[in-house]
């Protein structure tokens, strides 16, 4: 189930990036020809008005395709005869829809429960081989009553591979379980490994955008160290990637998911706006190059210069999908 939410959640971010096009379009009088979620052949499809809605076959992106976006068209309603900031803006939104459900995320303020309630339990750890889950509150630890988390270090830390008898609740149902203490090797902590509740306290549009700016700052920089050869290829991530990642997520609860979704928005927006073919940021450069010849590219011309940078990122995503096939040894023939 939680593969199923991942697909779904990196779905929904690459329905709100194409959500974007289409509005901005729609809005600037732009024809769409058909909004796909998905790629690889069509599973269903239905005609709304103008506009082909389509699953396709393969759930790791989709398209808003709008009319003449690559060739002339002289039909009203095309791409290439709008209006070329009316082309910007339906080129830019896609993007900019991801940097603002980014910011919406963010804005939420992420606070502790001071109750002693188990808000993750680590994998590997006392907590989870002794059954403790996540949801129950701790209540006692060798007979001393927890009434707070803070409550619960000190008391752990005072055994140290000995076995401990911990007391925890549920719905009104106790269960005790017993469990030895263990040191956590990177803090030097002793711990039991579980990690506290914390629930959304409140709204702050102004933090979400700093948070957004502070991490798009970090984002830049790698990509740049990227392009110089400093930083380290191993950190990219491909689509497999991204689905293990939000599995995990998915396993730690709710906030953790809303996170990684952050993050991967915040991802698609950013690397769409890089002035790369096929990519958004590879149209709005040839629409600023419009702007300044105050006449356009031929059309043909660009819709090729897009083909060969689509083809470059499909073999791109073949080759990290291939890294991540053996980052996490998923068959044995790539070893």
């Amino acid at each position: 189930m939680s593969v199923i939410a991942a697909i779904v959640v990196f779905n929904l971010i690459v329905l709100v990036h194409e959500a974007g096009h289409f509005a901005a379009a729609r809005l600037g009088g732009i024809k769409v020809v058909e909004f796909a979620l998905g790629m690889g052949p069509k599973i269903i499809g239905k005609k709304f008005g103008e506009t082909m809605y389509s699953l396709r076959a393969f759930p790791i992106g989709g398209f808003c395709l709008m009319l003449g976006e690559d060739e002339d068209n002289n039909a009203p309603g095309a791409f290439n005869n709008s209006p070329i900031m009316t082309r910007i803006f339906s080129v830019i939104s896609g993007p900019l829809f991801n940097i603002i459900v980014t910011i919406l995320i963010y804005s939420m303020m992420i606070a502790p429960v001071a109750a002693p309630i188990v808000g993750q339990v680590t994998k590997g750890m006392p907590a989870e081989a002794a059954g403790i889950k996540a949801g129950e509150k701790i209540v006692e630890i060798n007979d001393v009553t927890i009434n707070d988390w803070k409550d619960i270090k000190p008391e752990v830390s005072k055994h140290e591979g000995k076995q401990v008898t911990v007391t925890v609740e549920k719905n009104g149902v106790q269960k005790e379980v017993k469990l030895i203490p263990v040191k956590n090797p990177g803090t030097e902590d002793i711990v039991i490994g579980v990690t506290q509740k914390v629930t959304i306290a409140g709204f702050s549009i102004r933090e979400g955008i700093n948070m957004t700016v502070n991490i798009s700052k970090m984002m830049l920089n790698f990509l740049g160290q990227l392009v110089v050869g400093k930083a380290d290829t191993d950190e990219v991530s491909g689509p497999i990637s991204i689905i293990v990642y939000m599995n995990e997520a998915a396993k730690t609860g709710f906030i953790s998911v809303l996170y990684l979704t952050a993050i991967i928005s915040l991802n698609l927006g950013i690397l769409n706006l890089l002035p790369l073919p096929a990519l958004d940021g590879g149209r709005l450069l040839f629409l600023f190059i419009e702007l300044i010849r105050r006449k356009p590219l031929p059309a043909e011309k660009e819709g090729m210069v897009h083909f060969v940078g689509l083809v470059a990122l499909m073999m791109l995503s073949i080759f990290l999908m291939y890294k991540d096939i053996i980052r996490f040894n998923l068959i044995d023939i790539f070893r």
